[in-house]
C-alpha cells in the first residue's frame, strides 16, 4: 500500500484516469500492431500512462519527485526478475551450443508420445516445479526442451506453452520452497503448511481439469516417424549427441533444489554449458566464431562461447526447420522483454506511490457485502493489481495486507484469503503480457502471452474455482477452525 496518507483530493474519477488512458492505448496498440504490439508499442502506452498518473498526482498536490520516486521504486522491484531473465538468455545460448537442448529434443521425441504430449508436458513440469519451487526455472530449462520437442512433432507451440505454464505454476503453487507461496502465507499471517494444505481444495481439481483438457486436445496431426528420424539425423550431424549432455540440466535442478539462489544457479549452469560446448562441440563453437580465423584455437573457442552468452546460437544447417528451432538465446534476445518490464513496473510504481492503486482497491472493498463477495473482490483485486502493478509479488502482498482483517471480521479464516491470493494473483500473473511473469514466459518459451493464455488451463480454472467455492460456501474454513489450528500448533 502507498506510503502516502489518504489524500482527500483524490477522487475515483481521477484515480481511474490513468487506468482508462492505459486501457485505450493498449487496445489501440493491439489493433494497430497485433501480435507485434509488445515489441515497442505497448511500452510507449505504459510510459504515456505513467505520465498521466504523474499529472493526476500533481493535480492532488503531490510533487513530480513523489511520482518519480514511485516509478523508480516500482522498477527496482523488478531488478531481481530482470537479472534472472537475462541469465536465462545466457543459459539458452550455451545449452544449445553445448548440445544440451538438442539432446533433450533428440531423446524427448523417442520417449514422449505425441498423442499425450501436452498432458505429459504439464505433468513433468508440475513434478519438477514441486521439487524446486520455481515456475521460472522450470520454464527456462525443461520448458525450452519441451518447446523444441513440440516443434519436432509439429505440435502447437501455443498449446505446449500453455501446458508448460500450467504444470510449472501448479508445482510452484504447492511447493514450500516457492517465493509466492511463502509470501502469501506471510502476508496473511498463516502457517505455511496449513496454507499449502488448504490450497489443495482448488489446486488439485484445477490441475485435474487442466490435464483432462490437454488429453482431450490430444496430439493432432503430429509429425511422421520418418520426419522425426530426419530431425534426429539433422541433430546428430550438427551436434555430438549423448546422454552426458543432460548433466547441465541435472546440475541446474540440483542447485535450485538445494535452495541456491536462482540467479547464480542459472549463471553457473550457463557457464557449465559453455564448458561442455568447448569439450563436446568444438566444431560448433568454432563455427559460431568463424569470422575470427586468425585467433588461436583457445581464443576462438572462448569467443564462440562468449557469443552464445550474449547473442545466442545461430544454426546454419540449410534445414529451415532445424535452423529456426535452434537459432535463439543470448542476453540480447531478452532485451525487448526487459524494456517491457521496466515500463510496466514504472507505471505500477507510480500508481502505488501516489495512492491511486490503494484508492481503487478501497473502492472495490466498499462494495463487498458478503463472504462470497469478499472472495470475489479478492480475486478481482488481485487480477487488477497484476494488470496495473505488473508484478505478482505486489499483487499478492498488497491485497493480502488490505483484506487481512476483513476475513476474520466476516467469520472466515485467513487461510481462505491466502488460498485466494494464490488462486488469483499468482496464477493470473502469467496471463498478462506486460506483467513480469507473462513477459518472462513469453520471452523464454518464444510464444506470445495472448497466444498461450487460452491454453494455460490451470491458471484460468483456479480463479473460477475460488469464486464458485465461495458462492456455494464450499471448502471455506471458518475462523474457529483457524483458531483451533493455531492452538494445536
Amino acid at each position: 500500500m502507498s506510503d502516502e496518507p489518504h489524500n482527500p483530493r483524490l477522487t475515483t474519477t481521477l484515480a481511474l484516469t490513468p487506468v482508462i488512458f492505459l486501457t485505450l492505448l493498449l487496445a489501440t496498440s493491439v489493433y494497430l500492431f497485433g501480435a507485434d504490439s509488445s515489441y515497442g508499442a505497448n511500452q510507449i502506452a505504459l510510459i504515456l500512462a505513467s505520465c498521466v498518473a504523474a499529472l493526476v498526482a500533481k493535480r492532488i498536490g503531490l510533487s513530480w519527485h513523489t511520482a518519480q520516486e514511485g516509478i523508480i521504486q516500482g522498477i527496482a522491484t523488478g531488478l531481481g526478475p530482470t537479472l534472472i531473465l537475462l541469465a536465462v538468455g545466457m543459459l539458452i545460448g550455451t545449452w544449445i551450443l553445448s548440445g544440451t537442448v538438442p539432446a533433450m529434443i533428440y531423446y524427448g521425441v523417442q520417449i514422449l508420445n505425441p498423442s499425450v504430449f501436452y498432458a505429459a508436458s504439464a505433468a513433468i513440469c508440475a513434478v519438477v516445479a514441486v521439487s524446486i519451487g520455481s515456475s521460472w526455472t522450470v520454464a527456462g530449462t525443461l520448458g525450452i526442451g519441451l518447446m523444441g520437442i513440440a516443434g519436432s512433432f509439429d505440435l502447437s507451440p501455443a498449446i505446449t506453452a500453455g501446458a508448460i505454464v500450467s504444470g510449472a505454476y501448479f508445482g510452484d503453487k504447492l511447493s514450500p520452497m516457492s517465493d509466492t507461496t511463502n509470501l502469501a502465507a506471510a502476508a496473511t499471517g498463516v502457517d505455511l503448511f496449513d496454507h499449502i494444505r488448504h490450497m489443495l481444495w482448488t489446486t488439485v481439481p484445477g490441475f485435474a481439469i487442466a490435464i483432462l483438457g490437454f488429453l482431450l486436445i490430444g496430439g493432432g496431426a503430429a509429425a511422421t516417424p520418418e520426419e522425426i528420424a530426419r530431425l534426429q539425423q539433422g541433430l546428430s550431424e550438427e551436434f555430438n549427441i549423448g546422454v552426458h549432455l543432460l548433466l547441465p540440466l541435472l546440475l541446474m535442478l540440483g542447485l535450485i533444489h538445494r535452495r541456491f539462489p536462482a540467479f547464480p544457479s542459472i549463471v553457473a549452469s550457463a557457464l557449465v554449458g559453455g564448458v561442455f560446448a568447448v569439450l563436446f562441440q568444438p566444431e560448433a563453437v568454432g563455427q559460431l566464431a568463424e569470422n575470427a580465423p586468425d585467433l588461436a584455437q583457445p581464443l576462438l573457442l572462448l569467443k564462440g562461447v562468449w557469443i552464445s552468452l550474449f547473442d545466442g546460437y545461430i544454426s546454419d544447417t540449410g534445414n529451415a526447420f532445424l535452423d529456426d528451432l535452434l537459432s535463439k538465446g543470448g542476453m540480447s534476445s531478452m532485451l525487448n522483454t526487459v524494456w517491457l518490464i521496466i515500463c510496466a513496473l514504472g507505471f505500477g510504481g507510480v500508481l502505488e506511490r501516489t495512492g491511486i492503486l490503494d484508492h481503487l482497491l478501497q473502492v472495490i472493498l466498499r462494495r463487498v457485502h458478503s463472504a462470497a463477495g469478499l472472495v470475489g473482490a479478492t480475486v478481482g483485486t488481485c487480477i487488477t493489481a497484476n494488470i496495473l502493478a505488473a508484478d505478482q509479488f505486489i499483487a499478492v502482498a498488497l491485497p493480502g495486507r488490505m483484506f487481512k482483517s476483513e476475513y476474520p471480521r466476516r467469520g472466515l479464516s485467513r487461510l481462505n484469503l491466502s488460498r485466494t491470493l494464490e488462486d488469483s494473483a499468482t496464477l493470473t500473473s502469467a496471463l498478462i503480457p506486460w506483467n513480469t511473469c507473462g513477459a518472462y514466459m513469453s520471452a523464454t518459451l518464444g510464444v506470445a502471452t495472448f497466444a498461450y493464455a487460452p491454453f494455460a488451463f490451470f491458471n484460468l480454472v483456479c480463479p473460477l474455482l475460488a469464486v464458485l467455492y465461495a458462492l456455494f460456501h464450499f471448502a471455506q474454513k471458518p475462523l474457529e477452525a483457524e483458531a483451533s489450528a493455531g492452538q494445536g500448533g
